[in-house]
Formats: C-alpha cells, sequence, structure tokens
C-alpha cells in the first residue's frame, strides 16, 4: 500500500506563492520509491480532475501549459517527498489540489501515462487553494 499526506494549500492574494508537500510511505512505496511517478492534479468545481505537474524519480519533470513556468514541481527522494511550488498564483488556479503516485514512469514509452487520471493508482485527499483578486 502507499499512503499519501498532503500539506500547504491555503488562501493567498493574487500574484503570491504557495508550496504544497505531498509524502508517500508504505511498503508498496518502499518497494517502488525508485521506479515511480507523483503527479500533482487539480479540480475546479464541476469539472474533471486534470494535470498540473510530475515527477519522476530520476527528477524528469512535466508541467501542464496552464502552469508551466509559475509552477515548479521538486522531489526530496530521502524524504520520500514531492513538493509543488506555485508562484505568481491567479484567481483561475482556485482548486482542490490533490497528489498520486503512480508506479513507473510519468510517461512511459508506450503512452498512457501522466495526465491521465486513471493511470495513478494512489491518492492523496485534497488540498483547498484559493487565489482572490
Amino acid at each position: 500500500q502507499i499512503q499519501l499526506v498532503v500539506s500547504g494549500g491555503g488562501s493567498v492574494q493574487n500574484g503570491e506563492s504557495l508550496r504544497l508537500s505531498c509524502t508517500a510511505s508504505g511498503e508498496t512505496y518502499n518497494k517502488y520509491a525508485r521506479a515511480n511517478c507523483m503527479g500533482w492534479f487539480r479540480q475546479f468545481p464541476g469539472k474533471q480532475r486534470e494535470g498540473v505537474a510530475a515527477i519522476d524519480s530520476d527528477s524528469t519533470t512535466e508541467y501542464s501549459d496552464s502552469v508551466k513556468g509559475r509552477f515548479a514541481v521538486s522531489k526530496d527522494n530521502g524524504k520520500n517527498t514531492a513538493y509543488l511550488q506555485m508562484n505568481n498564483l491567479r484567481p483561475d488556479d482556485t482548486a482542490i489540489y490533490y497528489c498520486a503516485v503512480k508506479i513507473g514512469f510519468c510517461s512511459p514509452a508506450d503512452g498512457g501515462g501522466w495526465p491521465n487520471v486513471n493511470v495513478f493508482g494512489y491518492w492523496a485527499q485534497g488540498t483547498q487553494v484559493t487565489v482572490s483578486s
């Protein structure tokens, strides 16, 4: 099993920053600690969950076009923790943010990887991020 705990959400003003953390634990995570993808997703009211960013165990990163240049994903393998640094936040970033883990690469050569939510088998509880204008 893999347990994920997210922290760092909150309310900020337009243009400010937040950092989310996602810490993984569990026997399955330890087994695949060097072969997993940690993804960040968000969900707007009434919309489907969408990919924001992702990072492989080797620190290869992926970003959605909507956050590229503003958000940065990183990982501390020693702490089993991934971070999502969100800079220059805008009101349209307001959403519930989730982290998730899939075993294997974020974007495997045969396709079917991030940002497809269905390939991520382990999810944390969401955290609310609210950006006011």
